[in-house]
């Protein structure tokens, strides 16, 4: 399935310069807007708006093969699912969301260990990813890692104080953390 990926992006053309789209200037402002917020209305606009820039390649053959990653991964095609993302990361090693993209796939497929080496990859490029953040604290919570998964959870939510259910999952994470049984 890879070879037919990367016969594809032959036929496509080159990737060209792919943007880290988490180094977009429109960031820090949405970031800010998101953290203000207290409308839900305003909260899900930021959040949408964060989620479409991360999106955002600046590729469009990158574009293409996230979007077959997508769709295959909605239809369970694993397998297929990771051919696209692998050759996203080979080719666009500094684009966040392909690494998040990837690490959701590991996830579905229970591979715990490659899913948090590809959270800890995006993370690296976009330490502000909410999305990778509260996937590794569900990681390490399903680990019963306390603390990692506490840890984890407070980084999601400095990152989105808004992020659902978070608070609460928060301060249950910090009691497991503490020792203290639910």
């Amino acid at each position: 399935m890879k070879r037919i990926v990367l016969a594809l992006v032959l036929l496509l053309g080159s990737f060209g310069a792919v943007r880290a789209a988490q180094d977009d200037e429109r960031l820090d402002p949405l970031f800010d807007k998101l953290y203000a917020a207290e409308d839900p209305i305003e909260v899900k606009a930021a959040e949408q708006a964060i989620w479409t820039i991360w999106l955002e390649s600046g590729s469009p053959t990158v574009d293409l093969l996230v979007g077959g990653g997508m769709q295959a991964m909605q239809a369970e095609e694993f397998g297929k699912a990771l051919s696209f993302f692998d050759v996203v990361v080979e080719f666009a090693p500094n684009y966040a969301e392909g690494w998040n993209k990837r690490a959701t796939l590991h996830f579905l497929m229970g591979n715990t260990r490659a899913s948090i080496a590809d959270i800890e990859k995006t993370l690296a490029l976009e330490p502000r990813h909410f999305g990778a953040l509260s996937g590794l604290a569900t990681i390490r919570e399903n680990e019963k890692d306390w603390e990692a998964a506490f840890q984890a959870m407070r980084r999601a939510v400095a990152a989105n104080p808004h992020i659902q259910g978070g608070k609460d999952k928060l301060r249950q994470l910090q009691r497991r953390a503490k020792g203290d049984p639910i």
